[in-house]
């Protein structure tokens, strides 16, 4: 998503999975951003469609790709507008979070952050202060002109550099399995018994199996690449 400057993810239920990725969360947000103390700029809803459009309405998503979260932060943009004050990686904060620091890359940068997903934010001017990474108030001596460029250089860059999300792992045999949202992303050599001990998870790996079973069809085959829900 963004370009550049960077909860634990928890499945209730699959109903609860579906209807995240439907981007039937626009009330459930309303706290949130609430408590954030922005003027919030765009409407929950059209940040839900945004992170529809960016990651499949996942607001914990980790591909591996250097984007994070819902909106696909950088680690960069996410620490330049202040995100570290909520989590180090975008994917690791809440929806909420997510916005509030999304609200200060839109009154920052514009709608143009999101080149592809976010030609339907209302742009507005925020009324905090974006992190800058300086102590100092000194007002930037960088030209308007450069300054613009620059921005709008890395919104075109954005699209090439960041592949859509993959909703499939290909398989030793060329077979395309589901790859699943979940925190744990699956290494060589894993299996549903090791990664249960090494996560601690309670209930071994039945418990794992049973979390993941839209996505594992076969307790003894899991794949490379596959992101299975630990909780």
């Amino acid at each position: 998503m963004l370009c550049s400057g960077n909860g634990k993810h928890r499945r209730s239920s699959k109903a609860t999975r579906a209807i995240a990725l439907a981007g039937v969360a626009g009330a459930a947000i309303a706290g949130p951003l609430l408590a954030a103390g922005n003027a919030s700029a765009a409407t929950a809803a059209q940040w839900d469609a945004v992170a529809q459009c960016e990651s499949g309405g996942n607001w914990h998503i980790n591909t591996g790709n250097g984007f994070y979260g819902g909106l696909q932060f950088t680690n960069s943009t996410w620490a330049a507008y202040g995100g570290t004050a909520y989590a180090s990686r975008a994917d690791l904060a809440t929806k909420g979070q997510q916005i509030a620091v999304a609200e200060k890359v839109l009154a920052g940068q514009g709608k143009g952050a999101w080149p592809v997903c976010g030609k339907g934010l209302t742009s507005a001017t925020y009324n905090g202060s974006a992190a800058t990474g300086s102590s100092s108030g000194a007002k930037s001596t960088t030209p308007k002109s450069t300054t613009t460029r620059s921005t709008e250089q890395q919104a075109a860059n954005r699209s090439a550099q960041r592949p859509a999300p993959k909703k499939t792992v290909t398989t030793p045999t060329g077979q395309k399995v589901k790859k699943g949202d979940g925190e744990y992303k699956v290494v060589k050599g894993d299996t549903l018994s090791s990664i249960a001990a090494s996560h601690h998870v309670q209930g071994g790996w039945k418990k794992l199996f049973d979390l993941n079973k839209d996505i594992v069809q076969d307790a003894d085959l899991i794949y490379p690449g596959q992101q299975l829900h630990l909780k």
